[in-house]
């Protein structure tokens, strides 16, 4: 029986684009980020539903997810989340790619790598306004920027950041952020002596902060379906993806029969057990031992027994009637009943984007029409 598949509805993500426009500032660009394979819903078929969907923006986190986009968006331009090495440089060059610059160390071994061959490098610069991860130290701008501003070998066009956390009930944190971003646009700018192009918000800032959007938003969860929260009415995303498999083996067993690695789990009455092709090495969380719950004919089936490497057993009921090769729905729909990412995160104690990016990648994506 073969493994586990993903499909991916795109009429789906053309839907959540249309909504997310809906919100956007007239000034700013849609930015959807694909990194981790577009949240396991498959890079390139993505990006080129996005760009047929009038999209012009990308962000990725690795050069190597920068060359596999290409191809697949034309002259939209593309934007590498992480850092680039100087003996990146002619790759970023030929495919028109842009970095960012995550240090004044960082910039001045790029201006090296560039006066050394002769060009200019486009590029943004990451600034830390508050994160502690990557970008240049905020509270170290007026003093950074101003001599980054002037290597001749980099062209710079961007400024961009991240927030730490948007919320409702601490405003002051996000606008803290903001605010020294703005102040250093301010700074760069003048030492440039033009504008760039800004950009600090991501899928939760674009909901609960619409100041932020200034020329740029860089959605991501959103796109895929989810993190609308109290936004959901107004902005009813749909869930592209579904996870699926196939029941392997269905057996009846009696009363008080073990199931699992260490028999964590024991039937209470006579049922029928059905073996699922699946387990934690196609990203099923561990975690969901005892916990989750399929979809099989229809009907939620609890997970019972540990998750295994490759297999999991569900509890169809008594005299349930599914038979080896019926479909299973891991995440998506069935009949009447969902199970969708947030649910399993919430049973793992985690979140929609670590179900969704757990997702085996060499698992076929199929893209219904």
């Amino acid at each position: 029986m073969r493994q586990s598949w993903v499909e991916v509805d795109l009429r789906a993500l053309e839907h959540n684009l249309r909504l997310l426009r809906g919100r956007l500032a007239p000034e700013a660009a849609l930015m959807p980020v694909l990194k981790s394979e577009a949240y396991g819903h498959g890079l390139v078929p993505v990006a080129r539903c996005a760009h047929a969907n009038g999209v012009n923006w990308f962000a990725v986190a690795y050069l190597h997810e920068a060359l596999a986009l290409r191809p697949a968006v034309g002259a939209a331009k593309i934007l590498v989340l992480g850092v680039v090495e100087p003996a990146d440089l002619p790759q970023l060059v030929r495919h028109n790619i842009l970095p960012i610059i995550a240090s004044e160390e960082h910039a001045q071994a790029l201006e090296a790598a560039a006066g050394a061959q002769g060009v200019k490098l486009p590029v943004h610069l990451k600034l830390d306004t508050g994160m502690g991860r990557l970008g240049l130290v905020w509270s170290e701008a007026e003093q950074i920027l101003p001599r980054v501003a002037r290597l001749p070998h980099l062209d710079i066009q961007g400024l961009c950041s991240h927030f730490a956390a948007v919320e409702p009930d601490d405003p002051d944190r996000a606008g803290r952020q903001l605010e020294r971003f703005r102040q250093a646009r301010v700074l760069l700018e003048r030492e440039l002596g033009r504008r760039v192009f800004a950009h600090i918000s991501s899928s939760r800032a674009f909901l609960h902060l619409p100041g932020g959007q200034l020329d740029g938003v860089r959605v991501g969860i959103l796109l895929y379906g989810y993190g609308a929260g109290a936004f959901a009415e107004q902005l009813p995303l749909q869930p592209a993806l579904q996870w699926k498999t196939h029941v392997v083996q269905v057996k009846t067993v009696p009363a008080d029969f073990p199931v699992g690695y260490y028999s964590t789990w024991r039937t209470t009455a006579p049922t029928d057990l059905a073996t699922i092709a699946l387990g934690y090495a196609d990203g099923y969380l561990r975690v969901l031992s005892n916990k989750g719950h399929v979809l099989i004919r229809g009907r939620r089936c609890p997970v019972v027994g540990r998750v295994s490497m490759n297999w999991i057993t569900v509890d169809c009921g008594p005299t349930s009637g599914v038979r080896t090769g019926d479909e299973v729905v891991l995440l998506g729909r069935q009949g009447g009943e969902e199970v969708w990412a947030d649910e399993l995160a919430g049973l793992c104690g985690t979140i929609a984007y670590e179900i969704l990016t757990s997702i085996d990648p060499r698992l076929e994506r199929r893209y219904p029409g």
